[in-house]
């Protein structure tokens, strides 16, 4: 439980980082959030067994990193959490794709290993980006932007209401389970009954506090809108970014840029 507290409290560190006052930190949330869709549309784009092409694409979370200030070791651990999903998803491919695409000497590489190295390209791709999102916007930003950009209000408030009480439920399993440790001895209290006892108290709790918190919203003036923390205004550096990026995604997509300078520094252009 501990470290699941840890985790999710770790959390606040983006909070931190989002307050920075770097160029990156002070572009309109809504450029940010349209240049990242249309990076994360270009990545997933790309075919199973496309790997040379996804190569130029990481200039775009490495290139907001350094300009934005943010911890490149801190982030990449962040993204490193999230591993394990992606090669769930890609490890069975070696086994049920065996065609063979390459050689290397001895070597044959198969398409399922192409295409499992494709799923963990794409993965570090997009979830360095939507993390470098967040570091630079902020969640409350975000939400902001999606609900400028049209994405329904009740999604928008929803998903900053999750983040914003996700911290306030960790808090509350951290205590039931604390009383549990300090009510049992050596191994008592620690069956797979007594935690969905505890699973069941703490969904009551939740029920409550969200009761709770509705109530002392209504009664102080919500009504379901984001109230923007900083009035959104489009600048010559907001549609440059947004501009400029898209077409960089553009270019990426449409050319194989890596295999073009192969070719170029082998002599083998077409």
């Amino acid at each position: 439980m501990a470290k699941i507290e840890s985790s999710f409290f770790d959390l606040s560190t983006f909070d931190a980082l989002s307050r920075l006052g770097t160029p990156v930190h002070r572009l309109d949330p809504r450029v940010k959030v349209a240049a990242t869709m249309a990076f994360i549309v270009a990545v997933v784009s790309f075919g199973k067994y496309e790997l040379s092409g996804l190569v130029p694409f990481a200039l775009y979370p490495v290139s907001l990193m350094a300009a934005g200030n943010l911890p490149f070791g801190y982030m990449l651990r962040r993204v490193l959490l999230a591993a394990p999903f992606a090669i769930l998803v890609g490890i069975f491919n070696p086994i049920f794709d065996r065609e063979i695409l390459a050689r290397l000497g001895p070597l044959e590489i198969s398409g399922g290993w192409v295409s499992f190295a494709s799923i963990l390209l794409r993965f570090l791709l997009t979830v360095s980006a939507a993390l470098v999102l967040v570091a630079s916007t902020g969640i409350h930003g975000v939400c902001q932007a999606l609900d400028r950009l049209g994405l329904p209000r009740s999604f928008t408030v929803q998903l900053l209401f999750l983040y914003r009480y996700l911290f306030v439920l960790v808090d509350e399993a951290s205590r039931m389970t604390r009383a549990r440790a300090l009510r049992s001895f050596g191994t008592r209290g620690t069956g797979v009954r007594v935690y969905g006892y505890l699973i069941g108290q703490l969904l009551l709790r939740t029920m409550d506090r969200a009761q709770r918190i509705h109530e002392a919203m209504l009664c102080r003036g919500f009504d379901g809108e984001i109230r923007p923390s900083r009035a959104l205004a489009l600048r010559r550096a907001d549609v440059l970014f947004v501009v400029g990026w898209s077409a960089a995604f553009l270019l990426m997509r449409i050319f194989d840029l890596p295999r073009y300078v192969g070719e170029l520094v082998t002599g083998h252009l077409p």
